[in-house]
């Protein structure tokens, strides 16, 4: 008697648009040596709480959540998905600024100059 395994693909937490997937590329193209993706993360800063922090990392964390893109790995912090699941993360550059942009359905509220946000 065998046993079927199957594998069920889950959405990931955080949905990438094109935008920042290049991002990421780009990121990665000049990378320092070592280093294996681009991780997020929400440490606690600001007026708010949180704030998003996003970095190169050169080993992966045993709880992280991993997105593989087609430009590099991306990962987001364990400690922080609870935080992100069912954002999305775009990168938006215009005239005077350029950045990733989150539009997070769990944050109840953030500061005036939109470092931070509270969950």
């Amino acid at each position: 008697m065998s046993t079927e395994v199957k594998t069920r693909v889950r959405p990931a937490a955080v949905i990438l648009t094109q935008s920042a997937e290049k991002r990421i590329a780009d990121l990665m193209a000049k990378a320092p040596e070592g280093t294996i993706g681009v991780k997020l993360s929400t440490p606690r800063r600001g007026c708010s709480g949180l704030a998003y922090s996003v970095d190169y990392v050169s080993d992966e964390a045993k709880f992280d959540e991993k997105i593989e893109t087609p430009g590099g790995t991306f990962y987001i912090d364990g400690g922080s998905v609870l935080y992100l699941i069912g954002s999305t993360m775009d990168w938006v550059e215009d005239d005077f600024t350029a950045g990733f942009v989150f539009a997070n359905p769990n944050a109840k509220g953030s500061c005036g100059c939109g470092e931070s946000f509270t969950i």
